[in-house]
């Protein structure tokens, strides 16, 4: 007889928060407990259609909510909490995107002046096919051009917890705290390791996008409402300073501010301690093996912080493993959730 602790949550409409921190917890959990949930796309489900502009349709600051927050039990500042990703499937049979006037990577922004014109504000609409794992891209601009079915690899863009000293963060700003960071590494399968500031860490999650390319570069993704599942555990002690992710083949380490080039920095930095922690290498020692062996994709570069992450093959560590092979335990758990499901 299976001993997991499985929970729902479904917020209401008006139960969504837009920040982190500062928000009383909608749910109490035990470390352990596997949590399904609902959260809405970044537009607040309010786009549609081609027609319906996000400037027009969703009201600023009520952009990328965020389903939470989650308290677990036992969590106090310093720890570590672990979100391991079981499932992320979208909820609806359409997605969307857009680009919009002041923002995205190629455009003029509230940060970066420029006298040209702002881009031009355009839907996309991607029609999912949960059946067959697709998406399909349509040109909306080019009649002529061809029309391409992309895989899902669906993802969650923001996750986080409170931040430390009573600070409270919009959704679409990732820091040392999560947060909006925009990383398709962030699948089913992963497990992200979080450094807790309150207690109860108040953990939470939306802006699922069912792909999304490197820095997503216009500035949204396929963006989709999502039934997820985490397993959700805690370590006592250890809090990393910024987010942590491990994949079955990789470690990595996020780092996110402005400029660009020191977000990668912070995210290397990161992995070369976790590395020589991991493997009692000397400082440089591990600065070697990961200028080597290392991988650098981009987050997002279109947010109010940039996000970088860097990605070490755990080939390279001689069979060590990060936080005593608590992914492999969270992916086995994930995996007898989806088998009794």
């Amino acid at each position: 007889m299976s001993d997991l602790d499985v929970v729902r949550l479904d917020p209401a409409p008006d139960r969504f928060c837009y920040a982190f921190g500062g928000r009383e917890p909608v749910l109490r959990v035990r470390p352990g407990t596997v949590v399904e949930l609902y959260t809405e796309d970044c537009f607040g489900g309010l786009v549609r259609s081609t027609s319906d502009l996000p400037s027009q349709v969703c009201t600023f600051p009520y952009l990328n909510p965020v389903t939470g927050p989650i308290h677990v039990e036992g969590a106090e500042p310093g720890d570590t909490l672990a979100v391991h990703f079981a499932d992320i499937a979208p909820a609806r049979d359409q997605a969307f995107s857009a680009t919009f006037p002041h923002f995205g990577a190629l455009t003029a922004t509230h940060a970066t002046a420029m006298l040209h014109e702002p881009l031009e504000e355009v839907v996309w609409v991607y029609e999912i096919d949960r059946a067959r794992g697709t998406c399909r891209f349509r040109p909306r601009l080019d009649g002529t051009g061809p029309e391409v079915e992309l895989p899902l690899d669906p993802m969650h863009g923001t996750v986080g917890v409170a931040p430390a000293a009573g600070e409270v963060i919009m959704s679409i700003t990732p820091g040392a705290h999560g947060g909006n960071m925009d990383t398709p590494e962030l699948r089913a399968g992963t497990t992200l390791y979080l450094g807790v500031n309150v207690p109860g860490a108040a953990l939470s999650l939306g802006d699922g996008h069912c792909r999304q390319g490197e820095g997503e570069v216009c500035g949204t993704a396929v963006e989709s409402a999502m039934n997820t599942a985490v397993v959700i555990d805690l370590i006592k002690g250890g809090g990393p300073a910024w987010p942590r992710i491990e994949s079955d083949a990789f470690l990595m380490s996020t780092g996110s501010t402005r400029p660009l080039e020191d977000a990668y920095r912070i995210s290397q930095h990161d992995l070369v301690g976790w590395t020589a922690g991991l493997t009692g290498l000397h400082r440089l020692d591990a600065y070697q093996l990961v200028s080597q062996t290392g991988l650098a994709p981009a987050g997002n570069v279109v947010d109010t912080n940039y996000t970088m992450v860097a990605k070490l093959p755990k080939t390279v560590l001689g069979g060590t493993r990060a936080y005593d092979g608590l992914h492999d335990h969270l992916r086995d758990r994930a995996a007898e959730y989806l088998r009794q499901r």
